[in-house]
């Protein structure tokens, strides 16, 4: 039961959080969407940064699972570099909570946003530098510093798919991999 409470609780601030940004959420907003007393929150919550902070975890987790489930072992380090950053983007891109933070980083930077933000590229960095790093030790790419070819990877992803939908019609994926292609893996081929 305690459990039940605990999601319904989650659940109830992910959809206030993506409803109205993190500044705007009140632990009163969360009590009355979530059907509980304002002191239940506060049995598994101390504050509304712990809250958001179990919010983010999980989703950070939901974002590598789908990165890892856009990898196939069969494919090559490039392929799978290529769907695992659109997999992550795609996720972004749609995920009404991900919309928001960004929206309310952008337009009010709220220091709890952009540090939850930094948090989420860090995971995507993370993940793309692990898999650069088994790449570069099994010989399939050159040797490389895999943090900033991660970096580098994932803004240009960010600006192949974000930066350049707000100038121009939107890119197909396969014009996405061969642009990839081109600027980046063309250079880290062996």
């Amino acid at each position: 039961m305690a459990v039940d409470r605990k999601q319904q609780i989650i659940e109830a601030a992910t959809n206030s959080f993506s409803l109205f940004g993190y500044k705007a959420t009140t632990m009163d907003q969360v009590a009355r969407l979530a059907n509980v007393g304002k002191g239940t929150i506060y049995t598994f919550f101390k504050n509304k940064e712990e809250l958001f902070d179990e919010i983010i975890q999980s989703l950070i987790a939901e974002m590598r699972e789908v990165a890892e489930e856009a990898v196939d072992p069969s494919l090559s380090f490039y392929e799978n570099a290529h769907r695992a950053l659109f997999q992550i983007l795609q996720f972004r891109k749609r995920h009404q909570l991900t919309i928001k933070l960004f929206q309310e980083g952008k337009e009010m930077g709220t220091p709890a946003v952009i540090e939850v933000m930094t948090m989420m590229e860090d995971a995507i960095l993370s993940f793309i530098k692990e898999k650069i790093s088994l790449a570069v030790e099994v010989g399939e790419i050159k040797p490389c510093n895999p943090e900033v070819t991660a970096f580098v990877m994932l803004k240009l992803y960010i600006s192949l798919i974000f930066d350049w939908e707000q100038r121009k019609e939107p890119l197909s994926e396969e014009e996405i991999l061969r642009l990839f292609e081109l600027y980046l893996f063309e250079g880290l081929s062996i």
